[in-house]
């Protein structure tokens, strides 16, 4: 390999990793005023049924630490909480973590969720013994 051919490669890899480093103030955009509307299963019935969670803004607290003010609506449920989750990245890809939270008025959950352009998808557990999988669409609301 020529020294011109090496620089040239190495700037390749330079620009590659760039493009895949984890972009916070995209993530922000991508979640305040959103609602993620979509399904989920409990247990071991595959029957889907529907959730949304309204989020008027999400917000970086320290770290990996991030705070997530949503509305939470699934079956009789409706609660409006924030919500204090870990976002992790698989490259340039955002992963939400909570891990034995307890969100009031509804109990205590773990989640492992992946957004990826309009959508997202994962798994959850309730503390109560049982969970199962959610998956759905990202609709922002539009700007005023």
């Amino acid at each position: 390999m020529t020294g011109k051919t090496g620089l040239l490669l190495a700037a390749a890899l330079l620009a590659s990793c760039a493009r895949k480093a984890p972009n916070e103030e995209e993530f922000s955009r991508m979640l305040t005023n959103a609602t993620l509307i979509g399904s989920f299963t409990s247990g071991r019935s595959n029957t889907l049924r529907e959730d949304r969670y309204t989020i008027s803004r999400v917000t970086k607290t320290a770290g990996d630490l991030w705070m997530v003010h949503s509305r939470i609506q699934y079956g009789s449920h409706d609660v409006t909480v924030p919500v204090p989750v870990k976002v992790n990245w698989a490259g340039d890809t955002p992963v939400m973590s909570l891990t034995d939270v307890t969100i009031p008025g509804m109990g205590t959950f773990t989640v492992r969720l992946v957004f990826y352009r309009d959508q997202y998808a994962g798994m959850w557990s309730s503390s109560k013994g049982h969970g199962g999988q959610m998956f759905g669409r990202i609709e922002r609301a539009a700007a005023k």
